[in-house]
């Protein structure tokens, strides 16, 4: 009996790429967009979208639990897609090295899991760099 093939869209990686880039997204809402914003002088901006979002203000709270849900993600993301996605390909014969399609779609689970990479190097530079720089510069 053979096994039923899988959709090339139906990839655990994708998934896990779009939460990572979800979640890396997140934290530069809560903490790295409004520090950036107030450090450039645009306080009354950070105010009244603080004002308009008001979930804003307990999600910036949790920001350690917030980076650190981001960073398992996309770690798990790069995890996945070096060692078990192979793997589950070549078991399940989920569609041939040579399928436009796979290959479509392994370059969009790629960007996506780099984009996440990128905006949580940006949040962090931004939520734990930029308080450290401008003590520093102040001292």
């Amino acid at each position: 009996m053979t096994q039923p093939v899988q959709q090339a869209g139906d990839s655990p990686g994708r998934w896990l790429g779009a939460l990572s880039l979800f979640t890396s997204v997140g934290t530069l809402l809560c903490c790295a967009l409004p520090t950036l914003l107030v450090f450039l002088g645009l306080g009354a901006t950070v105010a009244s979208v603080v004002a308009s979002v008001p979930f804003l203000v307990p999600l910036s709270r949790q920001k350690a639990w917030m980076f650190a849900v981001a960073g398992a993600l996309i770690a798990a993301g790069f995890a996945y897609r070096r060692w078990l996605a192979p793997r589950v390909l070549a078991r399940r014969l989920a569609c041939s090295p040579d399928d436009p399609r796979c290959r479509t779609l392994d370059r969009l689970s790629g960007a996506l899991l780099w984009m996440a990479t990128g905006f949580y190097l940006v949040g962090a530079a931004v939520a734990y760099g930029l308080p450290q720089m401008l003590a520093w510069l102040e001292a």
